[in-house]
């Protein structure tokens, strides 16, 4: 077996440059880092579901939020099992099994479709959410601990960044496959319902969505069958496991650094959901453009995300990642307001520069929630996925207040007030809660605090 990864005292300074990656991670660093890509892919389909779902299922948009409800439902229930499970099989089986699970679940379009009941489309998402839930745990915990602690931020929304090249795939393969471009009027249902053919259409809609997935599952498997024949390194959180028995789930909650971003990764996950999810129609509602365009305007505004995420990777050489993060939050703070209260091409903008900005926020609060856990990093990174739950409570609250208002405008009142929590953890929350851990980690053992990292 290989030699642990070295890591390093995580109070350097930014400026400090260390490498990105240990030696002997490289090939498991490209493996991981590419399936930041992968599911990039489903995790912005989404966003195109939930606009084809309305058209072919003729439901409301509430309705149609249930998408991101059951994908992240899926999240929530699966990230701590599998934590546990990689917590006695190590990451490499981890991956296998999420890749698996997640295969099974894009092959369940294909009777969704046949059957057409949205309930099995639902079940089909949660499968492949639960498939992923293994794979974001893994991938993100064995990014920042495959090198120093003091590059983990970096190396981080580095491997992220090809999170969004998939998001960008995601959107173009969605719009140009998925999304028919006919839109029909209610006169042009009314003429089809009255020759029988109303059902026909809906059935032609909802095979749209099938070829996509099959090809994503066939991805999937091959992503299996290389991770398995590849040799891993032993991660230090897997070594100390070795060394001293686990932490109680009950002890690890009561780490406020923790909890506290935990609760900012919710809110996080809940605003660029929302703000992705109902971009499509925000568009079409105050310009009035096709489905189409709209489709590649999503597209575009994932270029702008996957743009901010190698952008922030080269700047945390210079500034230090929470500072960096509350400074963008206090941008969209700003940009998002304009698109409350100035509705139309100004707030189509506005929304569209967003993503620039929350680009660094998911894999840079995932990073700091892990400073100090040691051989929980597993566990306790299971639970900041577990966060992503707040991309299914927070997208369908966006849809009671667009419906209720008759303003999808509103609606992104529920991202505003999501950075404004997360710049106050930057700033405030992630420090002052860290410290406190810190002393009291050094209290109780400081050859302990050293070793962990503090």
């Amino acid at each position: 077996m290989l030699s642990p990864i070295p890591f390093h005292d995580q109070q350097a300074s930014p400026q400090r440059v260390g490498p990105l990656f240990a030696p002997g991670a490289l090939i498991p660093f490209i493996l991981v880092t590419s399936l930041f890509f992968l599911w990039g892919v489903p995790n912005n389909l989404n966003d195109i579901l939930i606009r084809q779902f309305m058209k072919s299922f003729a439901i409301t948009r509430l309705q149609a939020g249930l998408v991101q409800s059951a994908f992240y439902m899926g999240y929530f229930l699966l990230a701590l099992p599998s934590a546990l499970y990689m917590r006695k099989v190590g990451y490499k089986l981890g991956f296998v099994t999420g890749l698996a699970l997640f295969g099974v679940g894009t092959f369940l379009f294909w009777p969704a479709a046949i059957v057409g009941r949205y309930s099995f489309f639902l079940f089909a998402l949660f499968v492949m959410a639960s498939g992923l839930a293994f794979l974001e745990t893994a991938s993100n915990t064995f990014i920042a601990l495959s090198g120093p602690v003091e590059t983990s931020e970096r190396r981080l929304n580095f491997s992220q960044a090809f999170n969004p090249l998939g998001s960008i795939t995601g959107a173009f393969v969605g719009t140009a496959f998925i999304l028919s471009g006919v839109e029909l009027s209610a006169n042009a249902v009314r003429r089809l319902q009255a020759s029988h053919q109303y059902v026909a259409y809906l059935h032609f809609e909802t095979l749209r969505v099938v070829q996509p997935y099959i090809v994503l599952g066939i991805v999937s498997l091959v992503f299996a069958f290389l991770i398995w024949r590849t040799p891993f390194p032993a991660m230090r959180d897997e070594v100390s496991e070795g060394r001293a028995g686990s932490t109680p789930i009950s002890a690890l909650l009561r780490n406020r650094h923790l909890l506290l971003t935990i609760l900012a990764q919710f809110f996080y996950v809940g605003a660029q959901v929302g703000t992705w999810s109902y971009f499509i129609q925000y568009i079409q509602d105050y310009t009035g453009q096709s489905e189409k365009v709209a489709g590649y305007f999503l597209t575009g505004t994932l270029a702008m995300f996957g743009i901010g995420r190698f952008a922030s990777a080269g700047l945390m050489k210079f500034v230090r990642p929470a500072t960096l993060m509350g400074s963008y939050c206090l941008v969209n703070i700003a940009l998002v307001s304009v698109a409350v209260f100035h509705p139309g091409w100004m707030g189509v903008w506005v929304l569209f520069t967003t993503s620039f900005f929350m680009s660094l926020m998911y894999p840079t609060i995932f990073a700091l929630g892990l400073q100090g856990l040691g051989s929980e990093s597993k566990v306790g990174g299971s639970f900041i996925v577990m966060a992503i739950i707040g991309g299914a409570v927070l997208t369908p609250l966006m849809g009671i207040i667009s419906d209720s208002s008759k303003s999808i405008a509103y609606a992104y009142g529920v991202p505003l007030l999501s950075y404004i929590c997360i710049a106050c953890y930057s700033f405030f929350g992630q420090r002052s809660a860290l410290s406190g851990e810190r002393s009291h980690c050094e209290q109780k053992c400081p050859a302990v605090a050293r070793s962990e990292g503090f």
